[in-house]
């Protein structure tokens, strides 16, 4: 008889097999040593089985309580976008060849995706404006830890700088990273007026023996940062400057590696991966040359074999899973492989004028809202730094109950940040895509002028 968890192949004869093969009588055995006191002696209170066809109504019905951004107009970022993903895309991620989110352990068996890794390392390091990118992280947040921890390493710091204006997860993440090593976090206001982070911010004592600057631009805000002038400052002072950046925005702004970044970090789920109620996600990872040895995760390289064909190779391995443990540059293991292969396919089929036209799109779009938003009675804009693609909206109504009205109308509206930022207390963060179009920005402003 099979077993009654369809999802578990085991027959009762492997089940009796393996217990008597690890000298136990029955499953309970293997608990023994967990106290009574924690253990559940009733059923858990769940309703009872459904059949498959019981069960796929159910699902469907409980599916259609969420918005779905297919269905309705959205205008939530804060670092995952509503962004168009070509169908090719999807076609070619799910060819069986690739179909698997796992990295490859005995990589040079598995050329093809060595060379689907080596392309995207190629593309991000052009998108960047770095000399070497690594075969990615899991999303943004880990990246810039990583980065502060590589920052640390290369220059015997052990204090990192970082802007407010970073996303609040990204910077979350960081101190979950930097608590148990000891770095100290410092965190850097920003402009209560333009919402960037002024240079003056960064005085000359306070980065003395700063390992890195770390500054997101656009920024949590939207907002495009100083980044020249603030890396000229970290740099006087011997640290580094890491630059968290949004890779659709690289279509039309300077890249990273332009301004003397050190490291560029970003998240790439824009670029051909679905927002899927927040992931997974892509986290990319570049740096110059001379960082190169310290940086964390993957690296694929190319070269020739005895024969002088082309092959390719995983190259600086310095990680946990060879033996490297508390030596390692990183505990990432693995690479995000569908992910970054999704991104690569996004790349290729945009190319530097696809992905300039999306930026532009999504530039012109965002500027006609913000502005429209303006004129309507009730509604200011609270930040007055340049944007990119999202900006700070301060509604006179409530906010949850402004998007509570605007769900009814089939609107996704702009993201409550008050809890964050508590001096931004009442406003929203909105984005704008190349997804939404001109009717869906002019019924929002109408929906927005009847709450007023």
């Amino acid at each position: 008889m099979g077993s009654p968890h369809r999802y578990i192949p085991n027959t009762r004869a492997d089940v009796e097999a393996m217990l008597e093969a690890v000298g136990a009588s029955c499953i309970d055995d293997l608990f023994a040593d967990i106290p009574p006191e924690f253990k559940l002696d009733r059923p858990l209170a769940m309703p009872a089985a459904l059949t498959e066809a019981e069960l796929m109504p159910e699902l469907s019905r409980l599916s259609s309580k969420c918005a779905n951004a297919d269905e309705c107009a959205s205008y939530l970022g804060a670092g995952i976008y509503d962004h168009y993903i070509p169908n090719a895309v999807d076609h070619l991620i799910s060819r069986s060849e690739f179909y698997t989110a796992y990295t490859p352990y005995q990589a040079e068996v598995s050329q093809g995706t060595l060379q689907a890794i080596f392309e995207y390392q190629t593309m991000i390091s052009e998108l960047a404006g770095m000399e070497v990118s690594n075969a990615s992280m899991y999303d943004a947040g880990t990246g810039t830890a990583e980065a502060a921890i590589m920052s640390c390493a290369s220059t015997r710091r052990n204090k990192v700088l970082v802007s407010r204006a970073v996303n609040p997860r990204y910077r979350q993440v960081l101190q979950t990273y930097a608590a148990p090593r000891g770095i100290d976090v410092v965190e850097i206001d920003f402009c209560k007026r333009r919402g960037i982070t002024p240079v003056s911010r960064v005085p000359a004592d306070l980065a003395a023996d700063a390992a890195c600057l770390i500054v997101q631009s656009p920024n949590y805000f939207g907002i495009v940062e100083e980044m020249e002038q603030l890396g000229a400052a970290i740099h006087a002072a011997g640290g580094l400057f890491v630059a968290v950046v949004n890779p659709i925005s690289l279509g039309i702004l300077a890249p990273p590696g332009s301004y003397g970044a050190d490291i560029a970090v970003g998240e790439g789920q824009s670029m051909g991966i679905p927002m899927s109620f927040g992931g997974p996600l892509l986290g990319f990872f570049a740096t110059t040359g001379k960082l190169m040895r310290k940086m964390p995760g993957r690296l694929v390289g190319q070269t020739v074999d005895s024969s002088g064909r082309r092959g390719f190779v995983l190259t600086l391995q310095a990680r946990e899973q060879h033996i490297r443990r508390e030596s390692a540059t990183s505990n990432i293991c693995s690479n995000e492989a569908l992910c970054a292969l999704a991104s690569t396919i996004y790349m290729s089929l945009m190319g530097p004028a696809g992905l300039r036209k999306v930026a532009e799109t999504c530039l012109y779009r965002a500027h006609y809202l913000r502005d429209r938003i303006e004129s309507v009675a009730g509604f200011t804009i609270p930040l007055s730094g340049p944007f990119f693609n999202e900006f700070v909206v301060r509604p006179s109504v409530c906010a949850d109950d402004m998007n509570e009205e605007l769900l009814a109308a089939g609107i996704i509206g702009g993201k409550p940040i008050g809890c964050e930022y508590p001096e931004l207390s009442g406003c929203t963060l909105w984005a704008v895509t190349e997804r939404r179009t001109r009717e869906q920005l002019d019924t929002l402003i109408r929906e927005l002028e009847v709450l007023a």
